[in-house]
């Protein structure tokens, strides 16, 4: 196995902990190009990156993990993050069998981060159940714009545009009466109740622009 992270605590930490859980950890290193140095020179069964690492603290590890799943498909790569980004999880997910994708808070977990590892290495794929959580919430929001009518969708993406009711029954050649109806249907199906804090033209114009 071989350690990617620049944090040389958490590191040693995780590097420990699978020692003592039975491991083999043969190199440890801080970047992304030394991770692949290292694989390259002679393929672990398993690689656990970070995925900010120098120079620029973006996906130095994530492309590192990419690169090593093109080169060699048999390596199982886990990704820990501090953050649910789905968009990463995905991106790592599609190389197939083998992969995982976690935050660095299930680390503290040692019985089950230990469970994971003999998993990927079996050639299982995990997700943290946040990202799972981001991806439910994303697919809900979907759920509710696919209960618009096609014209609904089309007065709430004007309104996503900045126009108002006249602005909408202008473009769209219908009666400013009607698009009132539309947006009371819009806001019905959205389930945008309202409330004295709240604005629902503005609530559901994010609802639109979160399921792009």
């Amino acid at each position: 196995m071989v350690l990617a992270d620049d944090d040389v605590l958490l590191r040693e930490s995780i590097a420990s902990l699978l020692t003592r859980s039975g491991f083999d950890v043969v190199a440890q290193v801080a970047d992304g190009d030394r991770l692949l140095e290292r694989v390259r020179s002679g393929a672990p069964d398993l690689i656990i990156t970070d995925i900010r690492m120098p120079p620029t603290h973006t996906t130095e590890g994530l492309d590192a993990a990419r690169a090593i799943r093109r080169e060699f498909p048999h390596v199982s790569v886990l990704v820990l993050s501090a953050y649910a980004e789905v968009s990463h999880a995905i991106d790592l997910l599609v190389g197939g069998q083998g992969v995982g994708y976690l935050l660095k808070s299930r680390v503290t977990d040692v019985g089950e981060f230990v469970e994971t590892l003999h998993r990927l290495v079996g050639g299982a794929s995990v997700v943290d159940p946040a990202v799972v959580q981001e991806l439910v919430t994303a697919r809900r929001r979907s759920d509710r714009l696919a209960e618009l009518t096609a014209r609904e969708r089309e007065v709430l993406m004007s309104m996503a545009e900045g126009r108002s009711n006249a602005g909408i029954a202008h473009q769209l050649w219908i009666s400013e009466g009607t698009v009132e109806k539309h947006v009371r249907s819009i806001f019905g199906k959205l389930n945008l109740a309202e409330t004295d804090d709240d604005h629902r033209r503005v609530l559901a114009v994010i609802t639109y622009l979160e399921s792009r």
